[in-house]
């Protein structure tokens, strides 16, 4: 969680406390950042989803976003006084150059989070974790693992 105190140099708007320029104290919820980041990455062409397992499963049913680090988070943020950095697991469309995704996911996600929080996003490291093939919606609503494309090795952008 972080705490953000809101200075005002001009004494006609600082309440007239003379001598302190604070005026309030905003707290952002790890959980917030997270959500935040969430809306952004699934708003971006070429995501079929993000997280992976139970917490894939679970944002499917609850519609929501799960908040801070942690086990299960489809999202995990770090969030410091004054910056952030964001972890993600995605599924991505096949087809889509991945790299080119992941520089998308990372504009959504940066303009979206400095935009609402004011905070600098210093990193944003995403895992892709699966290619979406269409024909595959089948026995991924069954619960079934199969040998999906991206369950194999790791290759770093």
């Amino acid at each position: 969680m972080v705490d953000i105190e809101s200075r005002s140099g001009n004494p006609a708007t600082s309440g007239g406390n003379q001598g302190s320029d604070v005026r309030g104290r905003t707290t952002i919820a790890d959980g917030v950042v997270a959500t935040i980041a969430a809306i952004a990455i699934r708003e971006t062409d070429g995501v079929h989803s993000v997280g992976k397992g139970a917490s894939k499963a679970l944002g499917a049913v609850t519609g929501r976003v799960s908040g801070s680090s942690g086990r299960g988070r489809t999202v995990k943020v770090e969030v410091g006084e004054k910056q952030t950095a964001i972890d993600v697991d995605v599924e991505v469309e096949y087809g889509v150059p991945i790299h080119e995704l992941a520089d998308r996911i990372r504009t959504h996600v940066i303009d979206a989070v400095e935009t609402m929080t004011g905070l600098e996003v210093v990193e944003i490291n995403i895992n892709v974790f699966d290619v979406h093939i269409p024909d595959e919606d089948d026995e991924e609503e069954d619960g079934s693992d199969g040998g999906g494309a991206g369950r194999g090795g790791s290759r770093v952008l």
